[in-house]
């Protein structure tokens, strides 16, 4: 199912029908539109080392944080290194990568505590949100090509289940915008990783066009959900290009690293 589309004054933001049904939860996945922050950062840059100008930043969580209705005061980010370390956060954490140092890398956040809003970042990379409403746990998830292939879903899901009593039956999941099949244009390299990470399974999200593959990161992200043990009803897909949309996202295939960071992000409440 697509997202859904928010319009707040000039702030665009999406959310996921299935996860806004579930209730108990705040969340979003941002856009470029709608902050303070000047270029190349322009205008809601939520990624605080893109730019030296700290009191932008803060300006755009206060405005994406309460579009959403989460706390930005106790909101935690992820550092990540396309890695699969799945991060329990507690209190203890509220803050981090915002308002305190982190003392952690991760590419995946989860916990059941109650408004500690869960923060990744996404420049094409896949970015997933993850809710199971009766066990009362969420997750947000980095998953890059590297990390797809390496199951970061499967392994958070497997750290839901382990450390909540999450089932992946009930978890709900929302695929946030990424680099499209259209425009995630490789070599041999990401089909092989991803051949040998799902066998034949991988094989729908891979194309090949002349010389270069071109890759379905969102189908492919999909696929590691389904293998976890989610219902293929309890996913939502957002459909949208970060590359294909400069209006919207930024792409570091478009633009490299002069560029702000949209980001996904879900809190118990």
């Amino acid at each position: 199912m697509p997202l859904t589309t928010h319009e707040e004054n000039d702030l665009v933001y999406f959310t996921s029908p299935l996860l806004d049904r579930c209730g108990g939860i705040a969340h979003g996945f941002s856009t470029r539109k709608g902050g303070v922050s000047k270029p190349p950062c322009d205008t809601m840059n939520l990624g605080p080392s893109r730019e030296s100008d700290r009191p932008a930043v803060e300006e755009n969580y206060r405005r994406f944080c309460g579009a959403v209705g989460a706390d930005m005061r106790h909101v935690v980010l992820a550092r990540q290194v396309h890695e699969t370390t799945v991060l329990p956060v507690t209190e203890e954490r509220a803050g981090m990568g915002l308002w305190r140092e982190r003392d952690f890398t991760a590419d995946a956040l989860v916990t059941n505590t109650k408004d500690i809003p869960l923060l990744v970042f996404s420049a094409d990379c896949g970015i997933i949100l993850l809710h199971d409403p009766e066990a009362g746990c969420v997750g947000a998830v980095h998953a890059g090509w590297r990390g797809c292939a390496l199951g970061i879903l499967e392994k958070t899901v497997g750290e839901l289940t382990r450390l909540y009593g999450a089932k992946p039956e009930r978890l709900v999941a929302a695929i946030g915008p990424c680099i499209g099949q259209c425009c995630f244009e490789t070599d041999s390299d990401v089909p092989q990783a991803m051949t040998e990470a799902l066998g034949e399974d991988a094989a729908p999200y891979l194309e090949r066009r002349e010389l270069k593959w071109h890759v379905d990161l969102a189908g492919l992200n999909r696929q590691w959900l389904l293998k976890a043990g989610l219902s293929p009803e309890h996913i939502d897909v957002s459909g949208l290009c970060t590359h294909c949309r400069p209006d919207l996202f930024w792409s570091y295939r478009r633009v490299g690293g002069q560029r702000g960071a949209q980001a996904a992000l879900i809190s118990l409440v």
